[in-house]
């Protein structure tokens, strides 16, 4: 499977700035995004960027005052774990969870170690919106429930609820590499009560569980919404995030509108993980 870089670099540069590019790219199909300042990289499968329009940069809203230059660039896959390598930093979330991978030691200890090597899958913790659902997924109950990782990437917030006893789990992703890094890493860290689907929300049907977790992009969301919660046990829980603070208000109106009771709302940097009950 090949992908391509998109190489842009920010005029100003702010954090602000880099997360709304990053939003809008993730509503294109780039799937994996790395920042170093001014430069903000984004990855996409070469057979999806085909299906976007030439200009398709131009689809993308800037801040006023804001300009770009970018470039697109061939990225072989053999390059992409020394790519990860050069720049996955392990990370801390809570003071609870470390997230590392296989490469890095003399990491401190945690109540929680996952071990991750992510390859071209999204979903390490050192984004803010996966950084919010980990978070969200130490603070919440498991033990002895089922739950659903929806666009689970690499597969990290299913491991997790593993380690804090969840009775079975659930893994989708519609992505052929996101799928086979799942499984990697299910088997790195030794789990044994995730099963792992290549699909999307269609595989939805028939299943029921406790606690759902979807972290993917607003678009996406607003159109599962209603296969979530068919598939919502009453009482569940559902956690939501790949969105910004500005989406929080629609998340919140297409979730009441199908019988969802809001609980709760985290916010790092500019992202936004939403909490909801049935």
């Amino acid at each position: 499977m090949s992908y391509t870089e998109l190489k842009v670099k920010i005029k100003p540069y702010t954090a602000e700035t880099a997360e709304i590019l990053i939003a809008q790219l993730a509503e294109l199909g780039f799937e994996s995004f790395m920042e170093n300042e001014p430069i903000l990289l984004a990855y996409i499968k070469t057979s999806a960027l085909k299906t976007l329009p030439v200009d398709f940069i131009g689809l993308v809203e800037l801040p006023e005052g804001v300009s770009i230059d970018y470039e697109l660039n061939a990225i072989e896959d053999k390059n992409w774990n020394e790519l990860w390598e050069s720049n996955f930093e392990p990370i801390i979330v809570d003071n609870r969870c470390l997230v590392k991978a296989s490469f890095h030691t003399d990491t401190p200890k945690t109540d929680y170690e996952i071990l991750i090597d992510p390859k071209m899958s999204f979903g390490t913790g050192h984004h803010q919106t996966t950084h919010l659902m980990i978070s969200a997924l130490l603070n919440h109950r498991v033990e002895g429930l089922t739950v659903l990782d929806m666009g689970c990437g690499t597969g990290v917030l299913a491991i997790l609820a593993e380690m804090r006893g969840a009775q079975s789990v659930v893994a989708i992703d519609n992505d052929q590499w996101a799928y086979r890094n799942t499984l990697e890493n299910i088997a790195n860290n030794n789990c044994k009560r995730i099963t792992a689907h290549l699909g999307d929300a269609a595989l939805l049907k028939g299943m029921l569980f406790d606690v759902i977790l979807a972290n993917i992009n607003l678009n996406i969301l607003l159109a599962d919404m209603q296969a979530y919660v068919n598939s919502l046990k009453p009482g569940g829980s559902i956690f939501m995030s790949g969105i910004l603070r500005d989406d929080v208000d629609t998340l919140k109106i297409a979730a009441e509108k199908v019988g969802l009771s809001f609980s709760d709302t985290d916010y790092r940097d500019n992202w936004a993980m939403v909490a909801f009950r049935k």
